[in-house]
């Protein structure tokens, strides 16, 4: 991961902190064709991502990320995927975390790969 996207990264993470997000992480994906890495957070409610949604715009303008998925209305499910390319950002209801568990995953992966 270059260092631009390192820093855009940890301040997505801290912007999620602000924002009452919890357990944020920057997760580097050295293996991944597709993305150097995932930020996940954790949401409180729908009601919450929504907002955080709405909010995230001018962050990722200021750092000068273009999203390739942008979506008027953010999951209704609890959890909207925002793909700047370089840094792929979760935004995930606890539920939806705990049952998908995308560190977990991807950390597996990412040492098959290296085997």
């Amino acid at each position: 991961m270059d260092d631009k996207t390192r820093r855009d990264s940890e301040r997505i993470a801290s912007f999620l902190e602000e924002h009452s997000c919890r357990d944020c992480v920057v997760m580097p994906l050295e293996n991944c064709s597709w993305t150097d890495c995932f930020v996940i957070a954790t949401v409180n409610s729908v009601g919450h991502l929504k907002g955080v949604v709405h909010q995230i715009w001018d962050l990722l303008n200021e750092l000068g990320l273009s999203v390739n998925n942008r979506h008027k209305n953010p999951g209704e499910d609890g959890w909207t995927l925002i793909d700047t390319g370089n840094i792929v950002i979760h935004l995930m209801s606890q539920e939806l975390r705990d049952f998908y568990s995308l560190e977990r995953l991807w950390a597996a992966m990412e040492e098959e790969k290296e085997d």
